[in-house]
Parts: structure tokens; sequence; C-alpha cells
């Protein structure tokens, strides 16, 4: 079998994928890319479900705790950090298996990227004050007034809407002009690509495991020490699954079973979504109940591609 240069892994949070990813790591002589939109923070280990040192030593990952709770990752960001990953991979002769549950990175990988500049740190504290001054319905309507291809974003959604003023502002044109220019895909094939996709009252049960766990094994403290840094709320790291709940469990908002099972039906609505997302955007990519079944599943594909 000759060795492929690029896998992707995707599925929904608790589905195996990262099991999936490290077994054909080993199999195919291989380094993992993350291509989760939590995972790339450094301040959240526990709460992510980072890979651990052990899995660490089987391969090498890349993009785990790449950044700062500071720092926000658009997809163009990621896509750029996951092209130079990639580089490194092909330059260690290896395989390069991304892995992740973020639908859009995946997308904008194979797709390319708009020609969206990134804004500069003042005017993302521009866009937020602005927002803050006008309130979250009449921000909307500003936005809309710059950019009417933003009519189909609801108020509440601020980091999309605050995203457009910032690009409109430090560039003059509309966020959907950016979009609208031509894309050149950042990779040119890829070898295989699978779904983990369990049974929904498989997948909920180890939502809720996994929510149990990680209110034992550090959440807490993590976002404790988050909290403390006196971050943006508005930042996605402040967003990620369980910072909000646990952040009201510190407040005294709520007691610690309370917060356990809000954190595991909000696992579960997270994984739901996720579900809809690749089968609505990525319904032709093949699927495996399980990480086992996803691994033999891929190195079929391989094979039968003359791989």
């Amino acid at each position: 079998m000759i060795k492929p240069g690029l896998i992707f892994i995707a599925g929904p949070t608790a589905s195996g994928k990262s099991a999936a990813a490290l077994a054909l790591a080993g199999a195919l002589d291989g380094e993992i890319i993350n291509a989760d939109a939590m995972q790339v923070y450094d301040d959240l280990n526990v709460i992510t479900a980072r890979p651990t040192a052990s899995d660490e030593a089987i391969a090498t990952h890349h993009l785990y705790g790449a950044l700062d709770a500071s720092e926000r990752c658009s997809a163009g960001r990621w896509a750029r950090l996951a092209k130079s990953a990639l580089g490194k991979c092909a330059a260690h002769g290896k395989v390069a298996l991304i892995c992740g549950g973020t639908g859009l990175y995946f997308r904008a990988l194979e797709d390319g990227l708009s020609p969206v500049p990134e804004t500069p740190d003042e005017v993302r504290m521009l866009a937020k004050a602005r927002r803050d001054e006008l309130g979250a319905g009449a921000f909307r309507d500003e936005v809309v007034a710059q950019d009417p291809a933003m009519a189909r974003l609801p108020a509440g959604d601020s980091q999309r809407l605050m995203r457009a003023w910032e690009v409109f502002t430090a560039t003059g044109k509309p966020l959907s002009w950016h979009q609208a220019q031509p894309r050149e895909p950042l990779i040119e094939a890829v070898d295989a690509r699978i779904v983990i996709e369990p049974a929904r009252d498989v997948l909920y049960a180890r939502c809720d495991a996994r929510a149990a766990a990680m209110m034992e094994e550090g959440a807490i403290e993590e976002v404790r020490a988050l909290i403390r840094r006196n971050l943006d709320p508005a930042l996605p790291v402040m967003k990620a699954l369980g910072v909000p709940e646990i952040a009201a469990m510190l407040r005294g908002e709520m007691d610690k079973q309370t917060t356990l099972e809000a954190l595991q039906q909000n696992t579960r609505r997270f994984a739901k979504r996720q579900l809809t997302w690749f089968r609505n955007q990525a319904p032709d990519w093949p699927r495996a109940a399980t990480a086992e079944e996803a691994e033999a599943r891929v190195i079929e594909m391989l094979d039968i591609t003359g791989k």
C-alpha cells in the first residue's frame, strides 16, 4: 500500500474520532492535525478533551492548545495554520490525519478562503464598544445598512455581526463583497474521508459520561483559572461548551448537580447540531458507527483506490 497524503476524520463530540485518528496514525505512520474550534486553545485541556500525554507519545499532534484564550481563531486563520502543519507532515514523510468536529474548518481547507482581511485589535474593540452603545437590535440595523447581505443574521449573533462591522470599518467594503471574491483551495486532494456517526442513544450516553468525567477531572479548576484572567466575555473560548455552565456554578447560580445536568443537556444538543451539519453539508462522506469501523473503512478505501 502506497502511503496516502491526507485523511479527513470528522464527527460530533464524543463520537470516537480522536481514537480513530490515533489508531490510523499508528497504522499508517501519521501525524494528527486538530480541526476542532475549541481544542485549539491552550487554556481548555480537560473541557475540550485534548489528547493526553500518552496519545502524544504515540503520534505527533498539531494545533492542539496552539493559541491563547485571548485570541480568536476564525476558519480562515485555522486553515492557514493547518496548511503550515500539512507542510510539516509532508516534510516528515508522514500521513496527515485531520481530525475534528468543526465542519467549517474542513470546508475552508478544501474550498479555499475568501480574501477577507484580518482586522486590527483596535477595530475589534471599537465593534464591541459600538454594540454596547447601540444595543443588539440597533447594532444589527447598522450592520445591515452597511451590508444588506447580513440581514440573514439575528441580533443575537454578536460574533458574526461584529465581524461584518469590523471588516466594513477596516476596509470600506462589506464583508459579503470580500466573501464573493474567487477562492483557491489550500489542498490538492484528500485520499480518504469519514464521518463517525454513532447511533443517537449511544452518542448521547457518551456525551453524558464525558460531561460527568469532565466535572471530576479538572474542568472546574480550568474555568476558575479562566475567569481570573478577566477576558472579554465575547471571546470564543468564553463560550466553549462547559465554560458558561461552570462559570454560573462558580457565581453561585447553580449547584453542582444542576450544573452537571445543564452541561449534559448542552453537550447532547451540541452533538446533535454537529450531526445535522455533517448530514446536510457532507452527505457524500462515508459513515462509520464506531472508531474501529472508521479505521477499517479508511484502510479499505485506501486499498480500493490503489493507495
